[in-house]
């Protein structure tokens, strides 16, 4: 009995595998832009306000008690509106300490999310001039 079974599920994988054989996949692109800056959001969940800061890259900006530099911001050449990539670091300067630093996307900003009782920051778009 178990051997009908495994045939079945082996036929079924072959059937699979082939009708994925006949989708073509888009090609990635590789034509990635640097941006001079970017535009994020920061919202005080407290207060209820929110503020959208203009950084360039290397420079830093306040959200409530946090600091939010912006190292780089990247995005597809085809859409630049389209999405960013954006490496933040955030400094809790209450806690004195370094609370999220890593790259958030813009269309996912749950994906790496900034992880505060207060505060949340996220990414916009990148500033491409």
């Amino acid at each position: 009995m178990r051997v009908p079974g495994i045939l079945a599920a082996g036929l079924i994988g072959l059937a699979a595998a082939v009708q994925a054989d006949d989708i073509e996949v888009p090609a990635a692109s590789n034509s990635i832009g640097t941006g001079v800056g970017a535009v994020l959001r920061g919202l005080d969940r407290v207060a209820g306000t929110t503020q959208d800061l203009e950084l360039a890259r290397g420079d830093s900006a306040r959200v409530g008690h946090l600091i939010v530099m912006l190292e780089d911001c990247r995005y597809p050449v085809e859409n630049p509106a389209g999405e960013a990539y954006a490496w933040i670091d955030i400094f809790d300067t209450r806690a004195d300490d370094m609370i999220f630093s890593g790259w958030m996307i813009a269309s996912s900003p749950a994906l790496n999310a900034l992880d505060h009782a207060r505060y949340d920051v996220w990414v916009l778009n990148c500033k491409t001039s």
